[in-house]
């Protein structure tokens, strides 16, 4: 593995565009059915193993959130058989809105993720709730359908391409208090819910050095941040972070965080373990990313251990060190904002249209 530096980042979820695209009428369909037919049936031409019947999958979109979701969109439009294995938890779940993307600040997860799926459907996208359980690659990865997918309810299917877009966990601080209120008014990310608690008072939880960066971040949405330092040292700090945290109006509280208080639903104060309470209404932690990656693993693809966790070597497309394997959204890096992530699924599906009909053009001429 290659190691790589980092800074303190944040992550958020991430999105398709919400649109409305009209759809083909039944005649014109057909029509374009029938094109198809003769296309296949003509030796010579290009083939297409996503025509209905045949027991190959163009592509198989491991995870359904948006970056798999915009992929799949992408690969429908483009007329590839598209299977789409979602197992159904988002990493985003806690959160009852996402901000910062364009035309859809404030839309609720679930929401989101109910207008994906019903965009691909309009496609032929195939979704399936269910979990991928094992992915191989056949013999040398030269031929089309070298992977085969074995899911969860026992059902195996096979693919040309692969997209992997199974996010990451995050594992989060084990203070009382913590997991339960994540999402509300226990937060990771400024960028996603600073301006909702704009001006309330502010703490953030240490998790080791890194958290100043985070300290001074939420800084620019309240002036009322408290730094509990929890299980770092007070000499872990250097001298430059001490002076940025004075500058910002940050105050440092030394000392072992042992609950949070709550008071109608609500977060009102954090309290030490020598019994001092502090009050607060909102806590800013950082979660331990743990990336999803073992199908990449298990495929051989080369990894780049960071501070964030270890993640797939991708190129711009999110195309892996395995031929045929693209990788997305989180399960490339902890700070794929929604955005990101679906302009991601979105890149690697483009890329993959292009692959696979270089793919079947050569076949076409060799064979």
């Amino acid at each position: 593995m290659r190691q790589r530096s980092g800074t303190f980042g944040v992550e958020v979820v991430t999105m398709t565009e919400h649109t409305r695209n009209t759809q083909d009428t039944r005649d014109g369909q057909n029509i374009r059915n029938a094109r198809d037919t003769e296309r296949n049936g003509n030796a010579g031409r290009i083939r297409r193993t996503g025509g209905h019947g045949s027991g190959t999958h163009d592509v198989v979109v491991v995870g359904g959130g948006a970056a798999g979701l915009s992929a799949a969109l992408v690969l429908g439009r483009a007329r590839r058989r598209t299977l789409v294995v979602d197992a159904g938890e988002p990493r985003n779940a806690p959160s009852s809105h996402m901000q910062g993307y364009l035309s859809r600040d404030g839309m609720a997860p679930a929401e989101f993720l109910a207008a994906g799926r019903e965009e691909i459907a309009r496609y032929g996208v195939e979704l399936v709730r269910d979990r991928v359980t094992d992915v191989t690659r056949d013999g040398d990865g030269t031929r089309d359908g070298d992977f085969t997918v074995v899911l969860g309810a026992g059902r195996t299917v096979r693919a040309r391409r692969l997209v992997v877009a199974t996010g990451l966990k995050d594992e989060l601080p084990a203070v009382p208090g913590v997991a339960e209120r994540f999402g509300r008014d226990v937060l990771h990310c400024p960028f996603c819910h600073g301006w909702e608690v704009r001006d309330e008072p502010f703490g953030v939880l240490a998790a080791g050095p890194a958290s100043v960066h985070q300290a001074l971040m939420v800084s620019q949405w309240s002036k009322d941040v408290v730094l509990f330092l929890h299980t770092v040292a007070e000499e872990e700090l250097s001298g430059q972070d001490l002076r940025r945290l004075a500058a910002a109006g940050v105050d440092v509280v030394p000392g072992e965080v042992a609950e949070l208080l709550v008071e109608d639903d609500r977060l009102t104060g954090v309290r030490l373990a020598d019994g001092s309470v502090h009050a607060r209404s909102v806590l800013y932690v950082a979660p331990r990313p743990v990336p999803r990656t073992g199908l990449l693993e298990r495929l051989g693809a080369e990894m780049d251990e960071t501070p964030f966790g270890t993640y797939p070597v991708v190129d711009p497309t999110g195309l892996t060190t395995v031929p045929g394997v693209w990788a997305a959204g989180n399960a490339i890096g902890f700070a794929e904002q929604v955005v990101h992530a679906a302009s991601g699924g979105y890149r690697a599906a483009a890329a993959i249209v292009g692959d696979l009909l270089m793919a079947d053009l050569d076949a076409a001429v060799t064979g």
